[in-house]
């Protein structure tokens, strides 16, 4: 059984964690060892919505995915919460309610509703005083210390990196276990983000995005604890998914297509069907 995430982020080495979006990338993940899983919202509006993350998504949309993924999986989960979902209210809401869904670390962002996904335009952010205030209600509203909460600014695009840094700040004072400043757009800025604080630090790669992408080694010498890629998954999946289905479009059949797949004996495993066959094997007529 893999250790806590509060556990592992005592521990030296960056914590890079994939984003999965639903069941099958996250099995797929969690059989991989890693420390630690992304609930991305981007991923799960899409693939379950098949809306874009701009704030359609609901909480009760959000919080009922993150126990499936909790109960199919052994791997921590960070799950992306955007803003609470609301006023203060609603953020003990949201809080309690992944915590109770066996969530291990919760990201609450300080974009005005209804938000944007961080690497996108357009973004704007509430006022300090009412960003610092969910985050206290955050911290006030989990059972356990062991849950953490990822305080996320958005401020860096709209307002600069001084004013994303003061927000972290304010953040960190108001109880945050981990801080994310989103969206900085140079080394020079990552470098400066990590030289400011004491906390744990995310880093958002989002391949397209407006973040630099770093390597495991860069982003530790940066200052670095967690690297969350919320996009890498679905956008593999995204490309292989059109090109086999070009290739049915074009020609009818994958029979001569040179593509990589996923062994269908192998995704049934991965689904279970090893008990369903030992289940039918054990009570098979005799």
């Amino acid at each position: 059984m893999p250790q806590t995430l509060a556990a592992r982020l005592k521990q030296p080495g960056l914590i890079s964690a994939p984003g999965v979006f639903d069941m099958i990338s996250a099995k797929i993940a969690d059989g991989m060892g890693f420390d630690a899983l992304y609930m991305t919202g981007y991923g799960v509006v899409a693939s379950y919505l098949g809306l874009l993350d701009a704030g359609l998504a609901t909480y009760t949309d959000m919080v009922g995915r993150a126990p499936q993924i909790v109960s199919g999986t052994v791997t921590p989960l960070i799950a992306d919460a955007d803003t609470g979902y609301g006023g203060l209210l609603n953020v003990d809401f949201t809080v309690k309610g992944y915590e109770a869904a066996g969530v291990q670390a919760i990201q609450i962002e300080d974009q005005e509703f209804p938000k944007k996904c961080g690497h996108t335009p357009g973004r704007r952010v509430i006022a300090l005083e009412d960003a610092v205030r969910k985050i206290r209600v955050a911290v006030e509203a989990r059972d356990s210390r062991d849950f953490l909460i990822i305080a996320r600014t958005d401020a860096r695009t709209p307002l600069g990196l001084d004013e994303a840094l003061r927000r972290a700040d304010a953040f960190a004072k108001a109880g945050a276990d981990i801080l994310f400043v989103e969206a900085p757009e140079s080394i020079e800025e990552m470098q400066r983000i990590g030289k400011s604080f004491d906390l744990p630090l995310i880093a958002n790669m989002v391949e397209g995005g407006r973040t630099p992408m770093c390597s495991r080694a860069e982003l530790e010498d940066l200052g670095y604890k967690i690297a969350i890629f919320p996009g890498a998954g679905f956008l593999a999946a995204g490309a292989a998914m059109r090109s086999v289905y070009g290739e049915i479009r074009a020609n009818g059949s994958t029979k001569d297509w040179n593509g990589e797949l996923y062994l269908f004996n192998d995704c049934s495993k991965l689904m279970g069907f090893e008990r369903v066959w030992a289940f039918e094997r054990a009570h098979a007529e005799t």
